[in-house]
């Protein structure tokens, strides 16, 4: 089973042969590349304002950015308008998510970076407006789980 997936996953990024051997050296990309295949039906990642003052992009309290666990926004359930210093803030909790889903543990059970906050300071502080998001793991959203 784990070729095949390892297999899928090689011809979806469009590896060479060469490449595809290189891959398996180390065995933590194998093992990361199963563990996030068996985890991908199952979650969701979600990134909920839940602080806002003054945004310019407009992000308010309750809005929410939907990921796929490999760190993907899906837009039909993201706000219209996104900001990337705000998004960009994702990068290491979207990193510990994956790392815990490819070591077996709990993927909410991090210590470090529940909750992130855009690199505004907000006007008080020489700046322009302030947001922080709550990440967590949810169930896999779709249609028909979608808010």
């Amino acid at each position: 089973m784990t070729k095949e997936i390892v297999q899928k996953y090689g011809n979806r990024v469009k590896y060479s042969e060469k490449e595809l051997r290189t891959l398996h050296e180390g065995g933590h990309r194998i093992r990361h590349i199963e563990k996030m295949s068996e985890a991908a039906p199952l979650y969701s990642i979600e990134a909920e304002v839940v602080k806002s003052c003054n945004c310019n992009s407009g992000h308010v309290e309750g809005q929410k950015f939907v990921l796929d666990i490999d760190g993907n926004l899906i837009t039909k359930y993201c706000p219209k308008r996104m900001c990337v210093y705000l998004l960009s803030q994702l990068t290491v909790p979207v990193a510990v998510i994956n790392e815990r889903l490819s070591e077996g543990l709990n993927p909410n059970d991090f210590h470090f970076m529940r909750y992130v906050r855009c690199p505004d300071a907000g006007v008080d502080c020489m700046g322009y407006g302030e947001v922080m998001l709550k990440i967590k793991v949810v169930p896999r959203i779709n249609d028909k789980t979608a808010v």
